[in-house]
């Protein structure tokens, strides 16, 4: 099931130059936070925020219902501000960027990635790979900088195959509602600046050494989560990217349609499956637009599920 939503990057601008919404502009030097995976050091990477009003996130759960849920959950009623967290892992040999933020075209509030690098004193050209979950602008319009170069001119570039022809195909934006057109057409103009540097992958493929490709669609149709591996040591930890998206909602209510999802009804089943997974194995996670700088746990909680940072 398609999901069709009135939400155009004018809109989202927009909304960020409202003086009545304000801006969460996160401390970028103190954003980071790191843990060791075996030998491998993971660190998570402030970009900003979003700022999405609460219509645009669930259009299709009816009024009532939501207010009730955010009540209760002291959740604002008019409109959500998530983080947006990006991971750094470093092997000794390769400097790993999982997505590669908003860029300085979407949103006020987001598009601070180039500040936290170098807070963090990582240099662009010291990034040797960046790996993507999918094409949203939040994701995927940070990859070229003010001149319309890529941001990481050393860096293999890995996309989602299923991803990447989805976005570049001729019909994808005859299919897309006005609101997504936006979307379209950014990340074609994008895939096609990194054309020279990409590399396409599949789901279950090894995309570098410790790094395994897990298929997790319907947010995008190539939507895609990895779990990095400790080369024999260390727990291994899963960056899910946008197949939970709050840290309240998409726990106690992974059935409830998402307006962000392409596909809402493959989003739902995504996030159940996983988050059945999650709570049986246990393992942390980074979630890009979680709270703790995306890092926790899944746990059970009745029929339902908790996110538990740490």
């Amino acid at each position: 099931m398609k999901n069709q939503n009135n939400f155009s990057r004018r809109k989202v601008l927009a909304l960020g130059g409202m003086a009545a919404i304000p801006l969460l502009v996160p401390d970028l030097c103190a954003a980071a936070q790191s843990l060791n995976i075996g030998t491998k050091t993971l660190t998570t990477l402030s970009d900003g925020n979003l700022v999405l009003p609460v219509s645009f996130l669930f259009p299709d759960v009816p009024a009532k219902k939501i207010s009730k849920f955010l009540a209760e959950n002291k959740m604002n009623p008019e409109r959500l501000e998530p983080p947006c967290n990006l991971t750094l892992l470093r092997d000794g040999k390769r400097t790993i960027l999982f997505d590669a933020g908003a860029g300085p075209n979407f949103m006020p509030s987001a598009g601070k990635l180039p500040e936290t690098l170098e807070a963090a004193g990582v240099a662009p050209e010291t990034i040797t790979d960046v790996i993507f979950t999918h094409g949203h602008p939040d994701h995927l319009w940070g990859i070229v900088d003010d001149f319309d170069e890529i941001a990481f001119p050393q860096a293999k570039l890995h996309f989602p195959r299923t991803e990447w022809d989805f976005w570049r195909a001729d019909d994808t934006l005859s299919k897309m509602s006005e609101a997504r057109q936006t979307f379209a057409i950014g990340a074609k103009n994008r895939l096609d600046a990194m054309e020279a540097q990409v590399v396409l992958f599949d789901a279950g493929q090894e995309v570098v050494s410790g790094v395994e490709a897990v298929a997790t669609p319907g947010h995008t149709p190539g939507h895609t989560a990895f779990v990095i591996h400790g080369n024999g040591a260390g727990d291994p930890v899963m960056v899910v990217g946008d197949a939970l998206t709050n840290h309240i909602v998409s726990f106690q209510r992974p059935d409830w349609p998402s307006g962000s999802d392409q596909d809402a009804e493959m989003g739902a089943k995504t996030r159940k499956s996983l988050l059945d997974r999650l709570a049986g194995e246990k393992m942390t996670i980074v979630g890009f637009h979680l709270p703790n700088n995306g890092l926790g746990r899944v746990e059970r909680n009745g029929n339902a599920y908790r996110f538990a940072p740490g």
